[in-house]
């Protein structure tokens, strides 16, 4: 059923004070709406829990407890395998559910010789150990396999080594590049498609190519590819239909000085070999890059706070933009329908749930604290959990509807962490999309909506009328799209930069003019003024005329200052210096009108 759909695995540890007593260890939570702990599987209490890992269908979950590696039928709870690998911290089942891969911690032999292999491929039907790799790093530490299984790779030694059939006693074939990086298969049916990064070097620049398995022979069998400069590292993301990939080139220093985040770029990579640079209106990090699970847009959050987020397409051209805000991660819901756009880590926790297809805000619930944010499979509801070591108090985790409202919270008890919490993922198609909700739904817990703090003022202050005052000013969300019936195209970053320029000419423009229009005013009021007005005072030397008119310029804008520090104003070092000046140049002026 569908309510009873999504499950919660949850494992707990309590750090080692003395008394062990009270460890909620490994369980599962049956999903909405019971939100009840799961009889069919057995609580397992040890307080060693490691690692853990659902099946990609979700029919299979693997756990370490410090002593084994177990698997068991999610369903029945029935124990298919066990093997004796206490020191497994890494697990990772294969697409269709046939191998089990784990990793524990490298360490060389006493005498320095190569230490035993800690990367192991499991027959999970048989429990026979298929292959050992020695694999050192823990970062891209399991093979990727292609979704029905028939090709499975590896990064070895700057060569990315493909094995059929999960028949790893023989390399079927190799892709070798000068230092290659990183590689993602993409997603999908056959055939399978590799993105390859190598990075630069020597003044060359990095270069991310695709190449169709299996032909890898030199550039010009690759699909496409894209070089650039500035690229540390990368993270390369492929569109569930495997036909782009989207590619966020990062430094880990600016140069410009402008971020310490360093510097990010975002790339577009067609299969047909089609390429582009995403242009950003604003400038500052990309936070988030995201695709949704149609496939022919995706989601970027970026630019120094607060953050914009845009929708583009797969010309890369805007298609909406959700202005600015406290964001840096985005969400698409499974079925591609809603996007979430939230605040997490040194933010507060805002989240703003949007119906993608018509561009409209459905709710704007707040999960503060949170480290991790998961979709239900179902395509409703929403996990939000603060975890350890991120966080080491204040731990549990909040389900939410996508509506706002919040139907479940769980705390953990004082002196207790809590560090993973996941769904049971299921197949697509399991659950059919449904239509948007704008309405809350009913829920039993009351509104999680935190109390607006108080900004801070001085005691001088606080009987004073509150003036608005802010950093920077918000942008609204703007539909980019061309209108119906006009043929006008998104305008491109060039072209927005452009028309404000226009704008701001004209604007200044406008204000030449109004200018004049007071200036002509002025003088003909002075025209018609009474004959017995003073004169303008003239000694008959130019150059004693022109000193005069500069002197009384000088203390008419120490006029203006000695104004705007009246009304409150906080004035800088040199217009105070200007205003101490005023006696010297009045006494000046003095003289010249006198001829001394």
């Amino acid at each position: 059923m569908l309510l009873l759909s999504g499950r919660c695995c949850i494992y707990t540890w309590i750090p080692s004070r003395g008394s062990l007593r009270g460890s909620e260890g490994l369980y599962m939570v049956n999903g909405p709406p019971s939100f009840t702990e799961s009889t069919a599987f057995q609580r397992d209490s040890g307080k060693n829990c490691k690692a853990v890992a659902f099946s990609k269908d979700g029919s299979l979950f693997a756990w370490c407890n410090g002593e084994k590696v177990n698997i068991v039928n999610v369903t029945n709870a029935q124990l298919l395998r066990s093997f004796d690998l206490p020191k497994a911290v890494c697990l990772e089942f294969s697409p269709k559910n046939n191998i089990l891969a784990t990793w524990q911690a490298y360490t060389a032999a006493k005498d320095g010789t190569a230490g035993v292999p800690n990367l192991q491929l499991h027959d999970v039907k048989t429990g026979k150990c298929l292959k050992s790799f020695i694999q050192k790093k823990m970062q891209n530490w399991c093979p990727c396999w292609a979704d029905d299984e028939s090709i499975c790779a590896r990064n070895v030694n700057n060569e990315v080594h493909f094995f059929e059939n999960n028949n790893f006693a023989t390399i079927a074939n190799k892709l070798h590049l000068q230092k290659v990086n990183d590689f993602v298969l993409s997603p999908g049916a056959q055939p399978t498609k590799v993105a390859v990064y190598v990075p630069g070097s020597k003044g060359a620049p990095s270069f991310v190519r695709l190449y169709q398995y299996p032909n890898f022979g030199g550039p010009q069998s690759a699909l496409a590819n894209k070089s650039f400069f500035k690229a540390d590292k990368v993270t390369m993301l492929w569109n569930k239909k495997a036909t782009a990939v989207l590619v966020i080139a990062s430094t880990e220093v600016d140069k410009t000085g402008a971020s310490y985040y360093g510097e990010q770029t975002l790339h577009y990579i067609a299969t047909n070999g089609e390429s582009a640079v995403v242009q950003l209106p604003k400038n500052g990090p990309i936070y988030d890059v995201v695709w949704n699970p149609n496939s022919v847009e995706f989601c970027a959050v970026y630019g120094f706070m607060p953050a914009k987020a845009t929708i583009f397409n797969l010309k890369c051209d805007p298609v909406f933009d959700f202005g600015t805000g406290p964001r840096n991660a985005a969400y698409y819901s499974p079925h591609g329908h809603i996007l979430v756009l939230a605040g997490f880590g040194n933010l507060r926790g805002q989240m703003e749930v949007w119906d993608v297809k018509n561009y409209k805000l459905i709710s704007k619930p707040v999960a503060s604290d949170s480290t991790y944010f998961a979709w239900c499979p179902d395509g409703e509801h929403i996990v939000t959990a603060t975890c350890a070591p991120r966080l080491r108090v204040s731990n549990g985790y909040k389900i939410w509807h996508y509506t706002g409202s919040l139907l479940h919270n769980y705390e953990v008890p004082p002196n207790e962490e809590m560090w993973q919490v996941s769904w049971q993922p299921f197949l697509d198609g399991v659950f059919p999309a449904k239509a948007v909700k704008y309405q809350a739904v009913p829920s039993e817990l009351p509104s999680a909506e935190p109390k607006p703090a108080q900004a801070y003022r001085p005691p001088a202050l606080r009987n004073k009328p509150v003036t608005s005052s802010k950093l920077h000013e918000d942008e609204p969300p703007q539909n980019m799209k061309p209108q119906s019936g006009s043929g006008d195209k998104p305008l491109s970053k060039t072209a927005l930069k452009n028309q404000r320029k226009h704008e701001a000419k004209k604007a200044a423009k406008q204000e030449a003019k109004a200018e004049a229009n007071q200036e002509s005013t002025q003088s003909s009021a002075s025209q018609n003024a009474p004959r017995s007005a003073v004169p303008t005072f003239t000694s008959g030397d130019p150059e004693v005329d022109k000193k005069i008119k500069n002197l009384k310029k000088k203390l008419k804008a120490i006029e203006q200052l000695k104004e705007q520090a009246a009304a409150g104003k906080q004035l800088e070092k040199n217009q105070l210096e200007k205003i101490q000046k005023e006696t010297a140049l009045l006494q000046e002026l003095e003289d010249l009108e006198l001829g001394l």
